[in-house]
């Protein structure tokens, strides 16, 4: 059975590339019918923190990548936090000490810091002498004796071979020369690379499905995997994110934590499809993707090599896209969390009018906190005018005498909605022989405070006739 993990460490929000590291090797499980493993590397004990992984394990939920083991639901293979994992890690360290492939070195930092200036004077790569490889024990002794602390060297004797990756095919590190590695930190906690092989074979990971960063660290992983005689997995590295400047993804290209995302108004179904196309192609120009359709069509075979470009504009329109399609009873539950937030409703809640603004707004807006943005103005009752609008189409010589008008007209109207509305007062423009912008502009910034809004005769009949003629006479105010 095919196995994948996800191992983030919980020193920070999962951002985008996180995530989309998480949904390959989610879609990659569901599609073979295997297992997604959550493992929290929480090693750093320094920087890990509760409030990142509970953020961490929210994302996760929220953009619906459910797990088959790991925190919250256990599994075989327990405990999936690797600081927890302590006496698995010691078995296979105290194996290779025993079998000759690893010794404690005692070197200070001092030591190993003079050792790298020396060689960048001579023009080599800094790397470790193996000065600690064949200690006599006596000089072990003094050096215990001097107080020195020790980590653990992994013996590299053999040549460094090759390996195949599933994205990027054959990969040749052997003109590379690596040096002996920490496997256990002074702390007495292992390094990132000895502590990953332990665990993706003690978890009985089939597959590595992770960032191009990681590609330097494999060659040392093999190397492990052979001196322990364990049966490697197969690696997949995937492109990294770039921002449209093709720098590194950062928040200042509009990428920032998951949740984040959901707080803006995205919804996770967009997400999920937008990032599944940074660095992967179901072989056809579809864009648009239900999860299902990710899942049957997914395969490591079609993730692509180069590195991806995230596209906020792409995104946005995307989002908008699932708003616009998605019924409207749906959008509202979507949409009912930011107005309460936004004091805009409270548990009494007024069905029909809510189904109205949401029908009114889907074709319109990109996300959910840009809809309660924009109809705040439908929930209040004193508006926040905008000044530029205001000074622009409300400062005008005729906008008392029109406003008179109008008010004039809807006050007579028996049935207050959109159609008669828009019958009235298009004949008063008539009448007045005015431009439909002159006529429009000033009722719109007087109505919703804003330069943009929906069709005016529709906003009119949301706010109702009471609530219309009273912002009429509050815009009449705003000329004076």
């Amino acid at each position: 059975m095919i196995r994948v993990r996800f191992a983030p460490s919980p020193t920070g929000f999962l951002h985008i590339g996180g995530a989309r590291t998480a949904l390959f090797n989610w879609l990659f499980a569901k599609h073979n019918k295997g297992k997604f493993i959550l493992r929290i590397e929480d090693t750093d004990a320094a920087r890990s923190t509760k409030e990142a992984e509970e953020q961490i394990l929210d994302s996760l939920k929220w953009l619906g990548l459910d797990w088959d083991e790991g925190p919250l639901i256990g599994g075989p293979h327990e405990p999936y936090y690797q600081s927890q994992r302590g006496e698995i890690h010691k078995k296979f360290i105290t194996q290779l000490l025993g079998e000759g492939k690893a010794y404690p070195c005692y070197c200070t930092p001092e030591e190993l810091s003079a050792l790298r200036e020396e060689l960048k004077k001579k023009g080599e790569v800094p790397r470790y002498n193996g000065k600690c490889r064949n200690l006599s024990k006596e000089e072990t002794e003094k050096l215990i004796k001097e107080g020195r602390k020790k980590v653990i060297r992994f013996k590299w004797t053999k040549p460094v071979l090759p390996f195949k990756d599933a994205v990027h095919g054959d990969i040749d590190f052997s003109e590379h020369k690596f040096d002996d590695f920490v496997i256990l930190k002074p702390d007495g906690n292992p390094t990132y690379n000895f502590s990953c092989v332990v665990d993706d074979y003690t978890m009985e990971i089939t597959h590595v499905i992770r960032g191009d960063d990681h590609i330097t660290n494999t060659p040392r992983q093999l190397a492990l995997y052979d001196a322990l005689d364990f049966k490697p997995p197969i690696f997949a590295h995937i492109p990294l994110i770039l921002g449209p400047d093709k720098t590194r993804l950062s928040k200042r290209h509009g990428a920032v934590g998951l949740l984040e995302y959901k707080k803006e108004g995205y919804l996770p179904e967009a997400l999920m499809n937008f990032i599944s196309l940074l660095g992967w192609s179901p072989g056809t120009n579809q864009e648009i993707m239900s999860k299902e359709e990710l899942i049957n069509s997914f395969s490591l075979e079609r993730i692509i090599s180069r590195n991806a470009v995230f596209n906020k504009e792409k995104l946005d329109w995307m989002n908008g896209f699932y708003l616009k399609h998605m019924p409207t009873e749906k959008l509202l539950e979507h949409l009912l969390p930011y107005l309460k937030e936004a004091g805009f409703v409270n548990d009494k809640i007024d069905t029909d009018k809510l189904t109205k603004i949401v029908e009114l707004y889907k074709p319109r807006i990109r996300t959910l906190e840009q809809m309660v943005n924009n109809a705040d103005f439908l929930f209040q009752d004193k508006l926040n005018y905008n000044e530029k609008a205001v000074n622009k189409f409300l400062k005008r010589d005729y906008v008392p005498s029109l406003f008179e008008k109008v008010e004039k007209r809807l006050e007579e109207l028996q049935s207050f909605n959109t159609q008669e509305i828009e019958n009235t007062l298009r004949e008063l423009a008539e009448e007045l022989k005015m431009k439909g912008g002159d006529f429009i502009h000033p009722l719109r910034v007087a109505l919703t405070g804003k330069e943009v809004s929906p069709p005016i005769f529709d906003t009119m009949a949301l706010l109702g006739k009471e609530k219309t003629i009273q912002r009429i006479k509050d815009g009449k105010k705003l000329v004076a």
